[in-house]
């Protein structure tokens, strides 16, 4: 069984290293070599900077023999406070819940919602998927085999027909059936690119015409292993459309989990859901304490 604590590990390798182990002293070398650690996992400078202020002053004004590792959770907590309390259905919420999922090319966008559809029909909830990448003649047989898998309707206008109208057509049959959750897949598009983001930002209108029958959240689908250009989609993604939630996809197959302190830290955007492997049980809830424990362990 995949757990969190085996996904990170070498993530947890590369910021600690043999750090910790035998010292129960910080100096001011080790506290450098983290710092580099830290960048190497794809922090990023301005998270880095934040973390290791705080901990070298949690270190001077500490004098109990908490360990380094220890302390290092204690300052990692408050990174995590925006986004604290966020949920993706709001409790008590008995409209058709849209999940209008995007993000760039090959981040794992179909996989990821055939992941989401266990997930919630795991949690009892029915689920009703919209094909809206309608560029990729693939797409929808991609789709349709996680659909089969989940025993789901897939609602589909065809290769090349307009993206809005299959959105529009599956929040009203989702309206009609009272399905619990609706989730629309997006084509894969670059955030720099520009005819593409617009096409994003007219499903998006499209969606919001409904926003009194059903509630929604625009989820962004980011590659763990891209490192820091994972902040920079999201920051452009962000911009062009308004994103709630993050899903970390092919976190097991990367050493760049540091990316989680910058994405919250930075962007203040709820993680939603961690990849952690390729079968359809390997998608994990995000939990700050429980990923903190996984590195810190």
């Amino acid at each position: 069984m995949i757990t969190l604590a085996n996904t990170l590990k070498a993530t947890r390798d590369r910021i600690f290293g043999t750090l910790f182990k035998t010292n129960s002293h910080v100096d001011n070398s080790i506290i450098n070599e983290l710092e580099d650690r830290l960048l190497l996992a794809d922090t990023g400078v301005k998270t880095t900077d934040l973390i290791i202020e705080a901990l070298t002053a949690e270190l001077k004004t500490q004098t109990d023999d908490t360990s380094p590792k220890e302390k290092l959770k204690k300052v990692l907590m408050p990174l995590f406070e925006s986004i604290e309390g966020s949920s993706i259905i709001s409790e008590g919420n008995d409209k058709p819940h849209l999940i209008l999922v995007v993000g760039a090319n090959g981040v794992g966008k179909t996989t990821t919602i055939g992941k989401l559809t266990k997930y919630f029909q795991s949690m009892q909830k029915s689920v009703v998927l919209a094909a809206g990448d309608t560029f990729r003649a693939a797409a929808f047989d991609q789709l349709k085999i996680w659909g089969e898998r989940n025993k789901v309707k897939v609602i589909s206008h065809g290769t090349g027909s307009d993206p809005g109208a299959v959105v529009y057509d599956a929040i009203e049959s989702a309206c009609t059936q009272n399905t619990d959750i609706l989730i629309a897949d997006t084509a894969g598009r670059l955030h720099n690119k520009k005819n593409l983001m617009e096409e994003i930002k007219k499903i998006n209108k499209i969606s919001n015409k409904f926003k009194d029958k059903i509630s929604k959240e625009t989820m962004l689908v980011l590659d763990a292993s891209t490192g820091q250009n994972a902040i920079t989609q999201a920051k452009e993604f962000n911009e062009a459309i308004g994103i709630d939630g993050i899903v970390l996809t092919k976190l097991d197959g990367t050493a760049k989990g540091g990316i989680v302190f910058s994405l919250v830290n930075e962007l203040k955007i709820p993680i939603r859901f961690l990849g952690m492997g390729e079968q359809i049980d390997d998608l994990c809830p995000f939990n700050a304490i429980d990923f903190i424990e996984a590195v810190c362990m």
